[in-house]
C-alpha cells in the first residue's frame, strides 16, 4: 500500500496539521510516512501545502509530484494542483470557498462544503478535520482512531479537550461524502 497525497490551501486552513495528522497516524499503524510542508511568502492568508506519503514500503522522496489524491481548500491550489492527480486518482474539494468544478473526467471528484459543515459544529477552524474525514472516508489511507490518537501529539495535551468536536467533524465530512456516493452511483 503506497497513498501519495497533496493537502493545499491558505495559510491558517490547518492544511499542515492534515498532513501531521496523518504522518502520525501512519507511524502508529506502523506504516513507512514522510510529510513536506510548503508555506507561500506570507503564513496565515498565504498559500501553503504539504505532501504526504503513507507506504508500507520505505520512501524513497518525500516529494509528491504526482498524487494519488488531493485535499484542496480554495480556488488558487485547485487551479495549481488538480492537474497533478494521477488518472483513477480522487481529488477533495471544499466546495464551501470554491465556486468552480473541476475539470477532470479520469478522476473521482468529491465536493465537501467543509466550511458549512464546521459551521454548523460551531467553530468554523474544523473545516480542515472535515476534510480530513472525507478523505479517511474514501481512501481508508489511516484509521480514524489513529489520527485522533495523533491529536494529542500534533496539537499538545491542552488542546486534548478538542477531540470530541474534532472527531464531530471527521464524522460529519464522512457523511458528506457517503451521500454524494449514494448520488455518484
Amino acid at each position: 500500500m503506497e497513498e501519495r497525497l497533496v493537502v493545499a490551501g491558505f495559510g491558517g486552513q490547518g492544511v499542515m496539521a492534515i498532513g501531521q495528522l496523518l504522518t502520525y497516524a501512519g507511524m502508529i499503524e506502523n506504516y513507512n510516512v514522510s510529510w513536506l510542508p510548503s508555506y507561500g511568502p506570507e503564513m496565515r492568508g498565504g498559500t501553503a501545502n504539504c505532501s504526504v506519503i503513507i507506504s508500507g514500503e520505505a520512501i524513497g522522496s518525500p516529494l509528491v509530484v504526482e498524487s494519488d489524491s488531493a485535499i484542496i481548500m480554495n480556488k488558487p491550489s485547485l487551479d495549481k494542483f488538480e492537474k497533478d492527480v494521477l488518472p483513477n486518482g480522487k481529488l477533495f474539494i471544499d466546495s464551501s470557498l470554491i465556486d468552480r468544478k473541476s475539470s477532470r473526467n479520469d478522476i473521482d471528484v468529491y465536493y465537501i462544503p467543509a466550511n458549512e459543515i464546521a459551521n454548523s459544529l460551531g467553530n468554523d477552524k474544523v473545516s480542515n478535520m472535515v476534510m480530513l474525514g472525507a478523505y479517511l472516508e474514501i481512501t481508508n489511507a489511516v484509521k480514524v482512531e489513529s489520527v485522533l490518537k495523533a491529536f494529542t501529539k500534533v496539537f499538545g495535551e491542552r488542546k486534548a479537550k478538542f477531540i470530541p468536536l474534532n472527531k464531530e467533524a471527521l464524522e460529519k465530512g464522512a457523511e458528506a461524502v457517503k451521500n454524494q456516493r449514494k448520488v455518484l452511483v
